[in-house]
């Protein structure tokens, strides 16, 4: 996950070496005209309907956005403003004076061309399901692929030579026909759809070996992810005011760090006020990193008796080698905070041969930890695609609002149906940095009607089977897995 996120750890792409696609200089259609700051449209109801309409209208007609997706239009002088949502009591529906929820009110760089991506990604309930929705997607999805086709040459090339035409999107089944980009083509080339100077970050996928994904964020982009989170978050009830100790299963960040577990793990720590933060993969100088095994049966032990709440964040395979090392050491089941919370991510790539079912794992964590299995979650994502995947309360990734997954066969690549195993395809319109709206991963997946999971959100959702061949490049949790290696020779 990638889902996944942030202090400024990352750098700016004018430090890296490699030759990038220069994104081409397109005039856009708001250029030095006042731009609209807008009132968001709610989740459901009216709300989106009016956006859906709207931005609809704006794809059709490519005319002024003063009546686009969000509203009103007014003069904006700033580029970003924060919204508070106060949380409400269940039992009064007063505002709750404990913990005020602040959303980022963000922009997208051009509020012509991607009227329908703003009004998708400003829909604060990341689950929601409509014919509204579904045609505010389609609309988005539109604006995604020209904007990359018109300012990416690359990506221009792939929709020409494919001769697909945005216009052709009339329904979401139909998103499963916007050109792809493999998600290994970003460990080798280097792609921007906006000039240079507009890139504010530069995260990259693998650890300490093998080949690098190279992936570029706006300040929409980013931010954007990062509030789809916060929307999450918020859906689950996981803010949270009380002053919390944390252990992060991913590497103890540097300055210069661009890996983008480090980077995510590190903004889950804004959820709840930070008490203490150890990491388990700690540095040993020279961008080199080891698993601290000791340290995290010790600081568990700590925690425990200090009995503020604990966050546990990070790559399961570190957690569950933690929970063994308890067991060996013979230490006594510990009893953590029941606000205690544990969000997993990364997989168990690179050490299939010790991975354990998942269930498996979440009984362990409440017989040694006490961590009840609601409060144990696990999230999918990637720096090639950051949307946000988290399990429901039944343990199943759910597609949220702003995306849409299709798994793709292995030879033909058709899209398949329901239970069918094959590639999982990725497909959002949030990102304006890079080509990466349609992302073919090398994960086999298969995919579900919400409808067939009993936790009533409702989106479709998707099961990971594995990752679909070998290959010499290596994510952070193959390189995370090395160490694990490493450390079991040693002990």
């Amino acid at each position: 996950m990638t889902t996944s996120k942030r202090k400024t750890e990352g750098t700016d792409s004018s430090k890296t070496s490699k030759k990038k696609s220069q994104a081409k200089p397109k005039p856009t259609a708001a250029a030095g005209k006042t731009k609209a700051a807008r009132t968001r449209s709610s989740a459901s109801g009216t709300g989106i309907k009016t956006a859906a309409r709207s931005a609809a209208s704006v794809t059709k007609t490519g005319k002024s956005a003063t009546k686009s997706a969000a509203g009103t239009a007014k003069s904006r002088k700033t580029p970003a403003k924060s919204t508070a949502n106060t949380t409400k009591s269940r039992k009064t529906g007063s505002k709750s004076k404990l913990y005020p929820i602040v959303f980022n009110e963000l922009f997208v760089p051009d509020e012509v061309a991607l009227a329908a991506v703003q009004a998708l990604c400003d829909l604060k309930t990341p689950y929601s399901v409509s014919p509204e929705t579904d045609q505010l997607f389609v609309a988005a999805m539109k604006e995604s692929v020209a904007w990359h086709a018109a300012r990416n040459d690359f990506y221009g090339r792939v929709v020409e030579m494919r001769g697909f035409a945005p216009s052709s999107l009339q329904t979401v089944k139909d998103c499963a026909n916007v050109p792809f980009v493999l998600a290994s083509f970003f460990k080798l080339h280097e792609q921007l759809s906006v000039p240079q100077e507009q890139i504010s970050l530069h995260l990259t996928s693998s650890g300490t070996t093998g080949q690098k994904s190279q992936i570029f964020f706006d300040d929409w982009s980013l931010q954007s992810a990062q509030r789809m989170i916060d929307f999450i978050f918020a859906q689950y009830g996981w803010y949270s005011d009380k002053p919390t100790n944390y252990l992060l299963y991913s590497y103890e960040s540097e300055a210069d760090s661009k890996l983008g577990t480090a980077y995510t793990d590190n903004f889950l720590c804004k959820y709840a006020p930070v008490n203490k933060v150890f990491s388990a993969l700690r540095r040993t100088g020279a961008g080199a990193h080891e698993f601290d095994v000791f340290g995290c049966v010790d600081r568990l032990l700590e925690f425990a008796k200090d009995g503020k709440p604990v966050r546990i964040f990070g790559f399961p395979a570190f957690l569950h080698f933690t929970l063994e090392r308890m067991r060996d050491l013979k230490r006594e089941p510990l009893k953590l905070s029941p606000d205690s919370l544990v969000f997993l991510g990364g997989g168990w790539k690179g050490n299939a041969d010790r991975e354990i079912d998942k269930f498996e794992l979440y009984r362990s964590i409440n017989e040694l930890l006490g961590i009840p299995d609601e409060r144990i979650r696990d999230g999918f994502g990637s720096v090639e695609h950051c949307i946000p995947y988290v399990e429901c309360e039944k343990h199943q990734f759910h597609v949220p609002t702003w995306s849409r997954v299709f798994v793709r066969d292995l030879k033909s690549l058709a899209p398949l149906g329901p239970g069918e195993k094959g590639f999982l395809h990725f497909v959002s319109p949030y990102i304006t940095s890079v080509p990466a709206c349609s992302v073919l991963m090398g994960d086999l997946a298969s995919w579900y009607e919400g409808s067939s999971c009993s936790c009533k959100l409702g989106t479709p959702y998707f099961i990971i089977h594995g990752r679909a061949g070998l290959s010499r490049n290596k994510s952070c949790a193959v390189a995370a897995a090395e160490m694990i290696g490493k450390e079991r020779k040693q002990a």
